[in-house]
Formats: C-alpha cells, structure tokens, sequence
C-alpha cells in the first residue's frame, strides 16, 4: 500500500516531535537532576542545625523535580480527570495510597495530577520496585528517602523487615505525609495470569483489569505508622517517639487509573509524545483508617475487596467512558485537573538557570586551582 505525502508528512513531524522532547527530556535531566543534588550538598549544615527547615527545602525541589515530568505529559497533551472523593480535604493528614497498576506512566499520571493537592507533593514517599534505584531519577528518590521494594518470595520477609526499618527511620523524621504503593506488586500485563489462576484456587473472584494484591507491605505500612489509639497496636518506635507530634496514618485513599480503551501510557510515550493527546481518568476513594482492620486474614479480605471494586469501576468505565457514581447518587461528578503552565516555564527555566550557576561556578573554581 502506497504511503501518501500527507502520511509521510504527519509521520515525519511525530518523528521531529519526538526526538526534540527527547533532546529537551535529556537536557532537563542533565541540569535538574545535579542541580537538586548540588542545593542539597551546600545545604548539609542547615541539615544538622534546623533538620525540619531542611527537609522542607529538599520537599519543594523534589516537588519541582515531578513538575518537570509532569510538563512533559502536559504538554503533550496527557491531561487527566479526577472522579469521587476530594482528596484535598485530607491533604494536610496522613494517608496511604492504594494505586493500581498498569504500565509505567502510572507514576507520571500521579506526578501530574498530585501537584495541585497542596503539600502532599514534597511531603510524599513512594513504594517503588527496586529497579528504578537504577534510572536517572533513583538518586533522587534515595536522597528523598522513597523504598525500592525488591520482589519475589525469596526476598519478601527481609524486604518487610527493611520496610519497616526505614519508616520508622525516616517517615516522621522528615515530615512525611502520604505514602504512596502499588499494592498488585507488578504490572496488570505481567501478574494478570497468574492471579487468576491464584484466584480460581482459592475461589476468588475472576478479575480481568486488576489483579489480586498483596498483603505484605500494606500490612507494615498500618502496623508501623497507625497510631496506637487507631487500632490498639503499637505503631512502631518512630511513630511512638513521634505521637505527641502526630497523629498517626489517618486515611486509606484507594486510586484507581483508567486510560480510554485500556490502553496505558508508558513512560516512553510520555516522553516521546508520539500518541494523540489522551485523558487519563483518576478516580479516588477515602477511607478512614479506623475502619481498616489490623489482623492479617480481615485485612487481606478488605483488601481484596477493594480491588474487587476496582474491578467493577474499571469494567464500567470501559463500558461507558465514565466512572459510576457514589452509592445513593444519581450523577457522578468529574474535575478536570489544571496545571499552570507559566508555574511549569518557571521551574523549566529555574532549573536551567541553576545548571548554567553550577557550571559558571565549577569553571571559576577550576580556573582558580589550576
């Protein structure tokens, strides 16, 4: 079949499109990157007189940081709609995030459409698979203080061991807020066949946009953070040291992501731009923690209830193009999610200004050495 000169033409400038996000994506990382790195290494002895001033400086860059990712699927056109609950009205509080997951852009999707929920962004930690530890942005999620997660059965004691650890070690002591995991443990594509064959041994519900989740790192996360009087358990040596401060994990947002036809963005589309501009559907749900129950076997079964509902969510909307709405109510209601985009030049732009700061200085204090 013969290619016509406007095919050529459309195929030719997605082409164009595509390599100079790339140039620019590359270029943005190479100055944004070592320049969150540079501000936090000058910044170390403010680190031991005023740790709280600190962290707060290291929150917004890292929040700045996920702006940038951020810009680069807004302005491709990736914008995305929010469904159900307001989760600004719990912004300040502590909370879990239950994600589904589908494909790496998940995390950008999130990226994006978190920057408007006040703090949360800067405050945040996330639960990640340990292979990012090894991209360009795993430097900065150690300095940040996020958990790489290695999977599989022969690590997943000793994992839960050093999760524990780290919450306690770093959650409160820098000021977190919401902590963020992918309870499924892997992409839908990867562990779809093997939880319905878990699922049609135990005689579970057959599930098709999700997967079954699992328990483990769900179950540290409330034992260590959820304040004693939440649940009639210790919550952890940092939670206790910290009780006077905090109250504890105070919420449970189950998020569920639908992409149009079931067809995830990867991180290499958001990068590339190469697909049509695309709305990304988002849709939350809060729990409070006081209704989540401690003991493994109810916490599994409310677990697996919520993905149970996912399941439902997911399965009306690729029927009908839009979540259903809440129990009792006759309309669901959506919001259209905004980023400012002078907001977006104006980081874009700071960031570049620092490389060029950065460099002006190593050259000056190269030429003074040698």
């Amino acid at each position: 079949m013969a290619v016509t000169l406007e095919q050529a033409q459309r195929v030719g400038y997605t082409c164009l499109k595509a390599l100079l996000r790339f140039t620019f994506m590359v270029a943005n990382n190479l100055v944004a990157i070592p320049s969150y790195i540079l501000y936090l290494i000058v910044l170390q002895p403010l680190r031991i007189l005023d740790s709280k001033s600190f962290w707060y400086i290291e929150g917004v860059l890292f929040k700045w940081l996920l702006a940038m990712v951020a810009s680069w699927g807004w302005w491709a056109g990736y914008t995305v709609v929010e469904w159900g609950d307001d989760v600004k009205a719990v912004s300040e509080d502590e909370a879990m995030v239950l994600v589904n997951h589908q494909a790496t852009g998940d995390v950008c999707t999130l990226m994006m459409c978190l920057q408007d929920k006040g703090t949360v962004v800067r405050q945040m930690m996330w639960l990640m698979d340990h292979i990012f530890k090894y991209t360009n942005f795993g430097i900065v999620s150690l300095i940040h203080g996020d958990f790489f997660i290695r999977q599989g059965r022969t690590h997943r004691d000793q994992q839960l061991v050093l999760l524990k650890d780290h919450l306690e070690k770093y959650y409160r002591s820098r000021d977190r807020k919401w902590i963020v995991l992918f309870p499924e443990g892997g992409f839908l594509r990867k562990r779809r066949e093997t939880s319905q064959a878990f699922a049609k041994k135990n005689n579970l519900p057959f599930l098709k946009h999700v997967t079954l989740p699992r328990l483990g790192a769900t179950q540290v996360i409330l034992k260590t953070l959820v304040a004693p009087q939440e649940n009639g358990t210790p919550s952890g040596g940092d939670a206790v040291g910290k009780e006077s401060k905090s109250k504890g994990l105070q919420w449970v947002i189950d998020t569920t992501i639908a992409y149009p036809k079931a067809e995830p963005i990867d991180i290499q589309t958001w990068i590339l731009g190469y697909r049509q501009p695309t709305v990304t559907h988002v849709h939350y749900r809060i729990f409070p923690v006081k209704d989540v129950p401690a003991e493994p076997e109810a916490l599994t079964n409310w677990l697996y209830q919520r993905f149970i509902e996912k399941e439902d969510l997911l399965t009306h909307f690729y029927e009908t193009g839009a979540f259903p709405p809440p129990q009792g109510q006759t309309k669901a209601i959506s919001r259209e999610m905004t980023l400012s985009n002078l907001w977006l030049v104006a980081i874009q732009s700071f960031a570049f200004l620092s490389g060029g700061m950065w460099y002006c200085l190593f050259q000056y204090l190269y030429h003074c050495l040698f």
